[in-house]
């Protein structure tokens, strides 16, 4: 006689094993039918499982988190059952729900094109409107072996083979059509809905591996109704606008190219824009204690061994040796990270306590190996810039230290426009350093410095550093992606590996405690968050050229010299356009190239001494002498941290 807990905390006794459908129909219809799955013990489970023992029942409906992966997951195999009625011999392999969809990987001699979607789609469509139930069924690991090899799937037969032995084999009916899976499922294939769409076609390798054979994979998303997916649609519309790489194209801040696959030519525009960003963090750093410091970008394969990094990192680092006799055998690698030379800063002399916290910063050169399908734009690439920082510290500090970073941190997100983050904690990895009373000593300190800085936070189980765990912050743009950027980590055990010592006030030697710091992450990928956060259209202060000082008439020219003159004397980043046009043409390429202010000097104003200002794209604009145009350009141009605090900017 199970007892089954709601919510609610009322118990529900039945005389027998149960399953969820009979438990819904008892508390109402209006459950029974919204119901789609349920969480037994908080395992989320079908609603044909049957219950024999007390158990505590959840049930998910459309409105519930759960019920957005069960629908991806579930148009996986709808998507799965279409291909196979329009295309024959084809072979199912894997097809997960991901982030914002599902895609599944078919096994054909020809690859699926973008115009075979519609039909595919529409098949889909008709596979819902049955509304074929989802029947689970146990098999025989080699009944089902030979099932799915009669059928020619030989890559199913692959997965049960691989699959562990004390594993049951889970198979999952929708009609007449079935697959592999654990499940679970919702009622039936109606319970998809029409709020999906085939997105596009890509090639996959079969599991991952380049050495296997090429697959053809369908991408799709799925949503709760129309009204998600129309939203979803549409930030995707604006995502396209926003992209970073047509962006810096049209802007020519910066390329790419194969013969430096993975890395970025930056063009003067977009320098600019780099070091504006840079010189801003450095001035950040340099008033919050910080001190920079600069460390090798070749370092010897043992230090990496030392660390830990070699073991757990090794496959991520570009290696070289070095042909020379006095120094045969040798083998350096390309630092993927600067965590382990600043420990051999703080190690040069021996340290006292009066020292801690030494707050160590650099703008590291990284590299690290990025498969080339895995390299996007200049967001994910393989030399890169950390705006990294270890601070070395007593466990005492560790909360003091944390405040300081989340109000630095903060202040520096409000400056390039992002007004929110949420925060997460990731905690110890499968694979990691140090053994557990390590791990509970760095994530206890972690969570009670959360708890004095007033962070608050979702855990992340599982994705910690491997030496410790961490504070992932991640910002939230103007279409409302999310990007994690800002880290903090708690290290014991790199001081330990790499034998740091500081003399303590009782006069004996003491491990200092490593925390890891980054705010931006990496300055190339920050920078693409940033151009797709502003369309291009920059603030002021970041502008890679901020000023394009236009004329009307030919005879405005010495003027407009004189303009340019007095304004890149006053610090701003000026374009001269003498060109032989119409106006009206070059405020049109000036919009296009994203500058936010043209001065525009006519005869008149040669003959005044003035400046019209207008503000890109928008018409508005303003009669002003010379002085008082550069004096206000200027003032609005200056970084937000070097602004008087009651001076206001558009």
């Amino acid at each position: 006689m199970p007892a089954i807990t709601l919510p609610d905390q009322s118990v529900r006794v039945f005389d027998g094993a149960v399953t969820g459908t009979t438990v819904a129909a008892s508390i109402g219809p209006g459950l029974a039918k919204a119901a789609l799955a349920m969480q037994v013990d908080g395992q989320l489970r079908d609603l044909s499982f049957v219950v024999q023992d007390d158990a505590a029942i959840r049930f998910i409906t459309r409105k519930d988190p759960e019920a957005l992966e069960m629908i991806r997951h579930d148009a996986a195999h709808v998507l799965a059952e279409a291909v196979q009625a329009l295309f024959p011999g084809t072979q199912v392999t894997i097809g997960p729900s991901i982030e914002n969809g599902f895609y599944y990987d078919f096994a054909r001699n020809e690859p699926f094109k973008p115009e075979d979607l519609p039909a595919i789609e529409a098949k889909m469509r008709e596979v819902i409107a049955r509304n074929a139930g989802f029947v689970r069924e146990e098999w025989p690991r080699e009944d089902a072996i030979a099932f799915f090899e009669a059928k020619g799937e030989r890559y199913k037969a692959e997965l049960i083979r691989d699959l562990p032995t004390a594993e049951p084999i889970s198979i999952y009916r929708q009609g007449e059509w079935l697959d592999l899976c654990r499940g679970p499922h919702m009622r039936g294939t109606g319970d998809v809905g029409g709020a999906f769409k085939l997105m596009k076609v890509a090639g996959a390798y079969w599991r991952g591996d380049h050495r296997n054979a090429m697959l053809s994979r369908i991408y799709g998303t799925a949503w709760r109704d129309q009204k998600e997916l129309d939203a979803y649609l549409l930030q995707l519309e604006e995502a396209e606008r926003r992209d970073h790489r047509r962006i810096g194209k049209e802007m020519n801040l910066f390329h790419l190219q194969e013969e430096a696959a993975g890395s970025i030519f930056w063009h003067p525009k977009g320098w600019r824009l780099y070091t504006s960003v840079q010189d801003y963090m450095r001035r950040r750093l340099d008033a919050a204690g910080y001190q920079e410091v600069k460390t090798p970008q070749l370092v010897d394969r043992k230090l990496w061994e030392a660390s830990g990094h070699w073991e757990k990192y090794r496959e991520h680092m570009f290696i070289a040796t070095v042909d020379d006799e006095s120094e045969k055998d040798r083998v350096l690698a390309l630092k993927p990270m600067n965590c382990p030379c600043h420990v051999q800063i703080f190690n040069h002399g021996l340290r006292s306590y009066r020292e801690l916290p030494m707050r160590m910063a650099e703008f590291g050169a990284c590299h690290r190996y990025e498969p080339s399908g895995a390299l996007h734009g200049i967001m994910r690439v393989r030399a890169f810039t950390q705006d990294d920082a270890h601070i070395f510290c007593t466990e005492a500090q560790i909360a003091s230290e944390t405040v300081e970073f989340v109000d630095l941190l903060s202040k520096i997100y409000r400056d390039f426009g992002f007004t929110d983050f949420r925060v997460k904690f990731s905690d110890r990895p499968e694979k990691r350093a140090g053994d557990d009373a390590t791990w509970d000593r760095s994530e206890g300190a972690l969570k009670e410095a959360c708890r004095i800085a007033g962070v608050e936070y979702e855990l992340n189980p599982g994705e910690g550093a491997f030496y410790g765990p961490k504070l992932e912050f991640v910002l939230s743009d103007a279409i409302g992606r999310d990007w994690q950027c800002g880290t903090l980590q708690v290290d014991f055990v790199l001081p330990e590996r790499l034998d740091a010592i500081y003399v303590g006030e009782d006069g004996n030697r003491h491990r200092p405690v490593m925390l890891h710091r980054a705010i931006l992450g990496s300055f190339e990928r920050f920078l693409g968050i940033l151009i797709e956060e502003h369309a291009g259209r920059f603030p002021l202060w970041l502008a890679p050229v901020q000023v394009a000082v236009a004329t009307i008439v030919d005879e405005a020219a010495p003027f407009a010299r004189e303009v340019a003159a007095a304004m890149r004397k006053a610090g701003l980043s000026v374009e001269l356009d003498l060109r032989n046009e119409k106006i009206n043409r070059k405020v049109v390429d000036h919009i296009e190239q994203r500058v936010p202010v043209l001065a525009v000097i006519g005869r008149r104003e040669a003959e005044e001494g003035k400046v019209v200002l207008r503000r890109l794209p928008g018409r508005e604009q303003v009669v002003l002498t010379l002085a008082e145009a550069v004096a206000t350009l200027a003032a609005e141009a200056a970084a937000p941290d070097l602004r008087p605090v009651d001076v206001a900017v558009p």
